[in-house]
């Protein structure tokens, strides 16, 4: 028996190892019978997409499905590695409430100890939740709807200009797309606010690859894979610059590669960081330390690809037969300089996310906690 049938507060955590394995349709069908609340690693988070989507825990979660894996007293982690993003310096912090049960296929990745009375599964990730599948799991309908009030209640919260911008592009977006994201901040927003219609879509993400410039390269492969079928490149003015000479590729294929940078017109990610822990002092991240910008409309035209900039995200909507036909384009939408990216957990401080305001803090943990 896999399952802890004493649990009141189970999560299902899923990573892209899942995917990996062809246990997406099962996690799904798993969730729907038990009800149990699904939760995924960034690199995973089109696997909760349309009404199974939460939210996904780590550094940069959403707040939502941090403080719900703060308070369950049951970790069910299926093909997920459960890395320092995630777990933060101090295992010992991580889902302190909870019960671990882990499966993972990599023998180096299951070796580590993340909680000293943890259970292991070396095994497919399938086959995991086939077994699981197969057990007598009760319902958990309560404690889903729980959970689902909670990120309802705080849907308004850090929410930033670049959220604002990726969910009016989510709003834009076909059932089911395919999109390519970079890596920094637009990742990171993405992953927060990019809701897929539908369960059939995917985001491409870069994950441990850490390679910046990624996601049009992406973009085209998954282009060519889909038999020149649209795909949406979601990437930063520092990361387009990196591969912008695959414009060319773009088209001279002509691939529907829609091209939506957020431009922030630094290296937002490193400039944050810059702000937060050096006292503002850049180094080649913005105007004035060394880092700027093309006109990417004059840059794309140049390559033969329609283009325009934005002077609000809201102007998207204009364009929206851009995003549903068959020729490739590129949409400058502006953000702030200092565009923020939050929460973000201070793994420092033993795995705190910046404070609500006491009496909203205190409301939704009562929630979590209710009948414990």
């Amino acid at each position: 028996m896999i399952f802890h049938l004493t649990s009141k507060r189970p999560i299902l955590l899923a990573g892209n190892g899942a995917r990996a394995a062809g246990a997406a349709p099962l996690i799904a069908e798993f969730v729907k019978k038990t009800h149990i609340p699904l939760l995924t690693t960034m690199n995973a988070v089109d696997l909760a997409s349309g009404e199974l989507q939460i939210g996904f825990i780590g550094t940069y979660g959403n707040r939502a499905a941090n403080m719900i894996l703060q308070e369950c007293d049951l970790v069910i982690a299926v093909g997920a590695r459960l890395g320092l993003r995630q777990v933060g310096p101090e295992p010992a912090r991580f889902a302190p409430h909870a019960k671990l049960i882990r499966t993972d296929i990599d023998q180096y990745e299951i070796s580590r100890d993340i909680k000293d009375d943890e259970e292991k599964y070396l095994m497919d990730a399938k086959l995991f939740m086939e077994q699981l599948m197969a057990e007598p799991v009760p319902k958990y309908s309560d404690w889903q709807k729980r959970c689902r009030r909670v990120a309802a209640a705080l849907e308004g919260f850090d929410v930033w200009p670049g959220n604002t911008a990726v969910s009016q592009i989510s709003d834009l977006l076909p059932p089911d797309p395919i999109v390519a994201v970079d890596v920094g901040q637009n990742q990171c927003w993405c992953a927060q606010s990019l809701h897929l219609k539908n369960r059939e879509g995917r985001i491409l993400i870069a994950g441990g690859y850490g390679s910046m410039g990624c996601a049009l390269p992406f973009a085209i492969g998954a282009s060519i894979f889909c038999k020149k079928g649209a795909v949406y490149c979601i990437t930063g003015d520092g990361g387009l610059q990196m591969n912008i000479q695959e414009l060319e590729t773009v088209r001279r294929e002509q691939l529907p590669v829609k091209i939506l940078v957020l431009n922030n017109r630094v290296l937002g990610k490193i400039s944050e960081i810059q702000t937060v822990s050096y006292g503002r002092r850049y180094a080649q991240t913005t105007r004035e330390s060394g880092y700027t910008v093309p006109d990417f409309t004059m840059v794309a035209q140049a390559y033969g690809i329609r283009a325009t900039a934005l002077d609000t995200v809201q102007q998207l909507e204009k364009y929206v037969g851009w995003l549903k036909d068959e020729a490739p384009c590129l949409i400058d939408i502006p953000l702030p300089e200092e565009s923020i990216l939050g929460p973000k957990i201070e793994w420092e401080r033993g795995n705190i996310l910046p404070p609500l305001e006491p009496k909203t803090e205190k409301s939704i943990r009562d929630l979590l906690r209710e009948n414990v």
